[in-house]
């Protein structure tokens, strides 16, 4: 079976390249897809509180054949629960959904929530979850460069990872070159544009036709080819075994060049992380 590349975080520790997201799955169902997803090769999970599926996650790698040690599983912390204690009593519980018999791979602050300014206590307590073993590796999402720079510069304690929005249509050049810099690996979130117009691109569209891919399958090498951790979502079986074999589709350099150009100044979908969420 193919099997997903790893990428090395700045604590040492790896994660597969391409793993399974579940945001917007009801929990019976994420139990379903989890177990598809890891049938058709997937061995990273990726999950959070506010997904309201964490119990459903957990169930589904219970009932899974693969051994769970075999599995990465992120899950993140919601903005209501920032704050030192408060995050250590979330982790708790988010952990108690998963029912895994093993620390949890990787923890994020879901968003930054400058306004708020409980993004540092936060980490703080993040880093204390690593401290105590309950997690392997911490990280952000959606976290704006000033307040990225400034948890590393107060902590001393640098995330193994970013995610972010991340698509052709907003590809994050500069926030990439950021965690590049940091030493900081990036992770897209919303990896194929919703699936809107960005799949009906004519740019794409030739080069899955070049390659014998779908358009959803070119987007997922192009993730994979510029560095990036990718977790695209899918309750389609069909569909999930699609994406994880993006994993045999092998882009020139001319087609990523031709997919970078993709990208627009108001290509964003979701929130912006400078601002904080009501």
């Amino acid at each position: 079976m193919t099997k997903s590349p790893n990428v090395t975080f700045n604590d040492g520790q790896q994660i597969p390249q391409l793993g399974y997201g579940v945001w917007q799955v009801e929990d019976d169902v994420a139990e379903k897809v989890v177990g598809q997803a890891l049938d058709a090769g997937f061995r990273h999970i990726d999950t959070a509180k506010i997904y309201g599926n964490e119990a459903g996650v957990g169930r589904g790698i219970a009932g899974s054949d693969v051994d769970e040690n075999e599995i990465f599983v992120t899950t993140k912390l919601w903005n209501d629960d920032q704050g030192y204690e408060s995050t250590l009593k979330a982790f708790d519980q988010s952990a108690e959904r998963l029912g895994l018999s093993k620390p949890v791979d990787l923890y994020l602050i879901h968003w930054a929530q400058p306004d708020n300014n409980l993004y540092l206590d936060t980490w703080k307590a993040m880093i204390e979850l690593q401290k105590q073993g309950k997690v392997v590796s911490i990280g952000v999402s959606n976290f704006p460069e000033e307040q990225l720079r400034e948890i590393i510069r107060e902590t001393g304690v640098t995330p193994a990872i970013h995610q972010i929005e991340l698509h052709p249509y907003f590809n994050q050049s500069k926030m990439r070159q950021v965690n590049e810099e940091l030493g900081i690996k990036t992770e897209a979130w919303s990896p194929l544009g919703q699936g809107g117009d960005v799949l009906k691109e004519k740019v794409i569209g030739d080069i899955a036709e070049r390659h014998g891919a779908t358009a959803g399958q070119v987007v997922i090498a192009w993730h994979l080819a510029i560095g990036n951790v990718v977790i695209p979502k899918s309750v389609t079986p069909e569909r999930i075994v699609e994406n994880f074999e993006a994993l045999n589709v092998r882009l020139t350099d001319d087609d990523v060049e031709a997919i970078n150009g993709l990208t627009k100044a108001d290509g964003r979908i979701g929130n912006d992380p400078v601002e904080t969420m009501k």
